[in-house]
């Protein structure tokens, strides 16, 4: 199956702090692709270049170099109006349900914005609306309410529901759970699974952790200080991972069996000896 978007060699940088510091590398060649209706999981610590990944398709962060493919179309140089009329394909959900949401006007306008925006008639735009809030299990009265009035869980599924208003093919959900509490989480996890069957919707996951990551996606891409250190199906990645840094995320996901992180803890720490050891070897070998 061809891939919906393909990301090959990306590059970007930031300036540095103060006007002669050299600028920043964030993403140092990151190449990667989603299927449609496949779910990728991108996962990383803080400030690994992972949100970086996502802004960067959708246009919110220039590119240095490499290229961003959509359905066949390059999207790294495209113009500000391309880039809005690719809002239909192309959505995101952020990771705040209440700052990514105007705390002044209803859901409904919120949700009506997009619809109006593409030439749909008010009514025909409100029926709309009535529908987006059945899928995301909300009530059709919640139109005329204001986000303040909803739970944390609640306004994630108004978030949700405005990324699905234009029918997207390919939705970026930056750490779209990692606000919430675990029930919550629990959830909206549950709801973006359904809405994914529904629709065939694609979803780049990002998220700094790797046992939500392993829930939701069919493969799973690391990343570490702006490059991709492992990926591949993410039953293998999550369960038996190769790479030094996806172990350490691993175990930074606790499990609630004492016994059972205590002995994850040894095994890690005994492949990190041993790992070290055979570097050494090399590096010895070699002089």
């Amino acid at each position: 199956m061809n891939a919906l978007l393909t990301v090959d060699d990306l590059r970007v940088s930031f300036p540095g702090k103060g006007r002669r510091a050299p600028r920043v590398r964030v993403l140092r060649g990151v190449s990667l692709a989603i299927a449609p209706g496949e779910t990728l999981g991108l996962v990383g610590e803080s400030g690994s270049g992972k949100t970086t990944i996502g802004r960067a398709i959708l246009g919110l962060t220039p590119v240095e170099s490499g290229t961003i493919t959509f359905d066949g179309e390059r999207l790294d140089h495209v113009t500000r109006a391309r880039r809005r009329r690719l809002a239909r394909d192309l959505q995101v959900i952020f990771q705040d349900p209440y700052t990514s949401l105007n705390p002044s006007r209803t859901v409904g306008d919120t949700l009506s914005e997009p619809l109006l925006g593409q030439g749909l008639g008010g009514r025909e735009a409100r029926e709309r609306v009535g529908g987006l809030l059945d899928r995301v299990h909300l009530p059709a009265g919640a139109a005329r309410r204001l986000p303040r009035e909803f739970s944390g869980g609640q306004r994630q599924r108004v978030a949700i529901a405005r990324a699905l208003a234009l029918g997207p093919r390919l939705i970026v959900c930056d750490e779209p759970v990692s606000a919430l509490d675990l029930t919550t989480q629990k959830t909206v996890l549950d709801l973006l699974l359904e809405i994914q069957e529904q629709t065939g919707v694609a979803y780049l996951f990002v998220s700094h952790d790797l046992a939500v990551v392993r829930f939701v996606s069919h493969r799973v891409a690391v990343i570490r200080q702006g490059e991709i250190v492992e990926s591949g199906p993410a039953a293998r990645v999550t369960g038996a991972p190769g790479h030094p840094y996806t172990k350490a995320l691993l175990l930074a996901a606790p499990v609630a069996d004492v016994t059972a992180q205590r002995a994850r803890r040894a095994a890690f720490e005994a492949d990190r000896r041993a790992h070290g050891a055979t570097a050494q070897a090399n590096s010895s070998a070699e002089r």
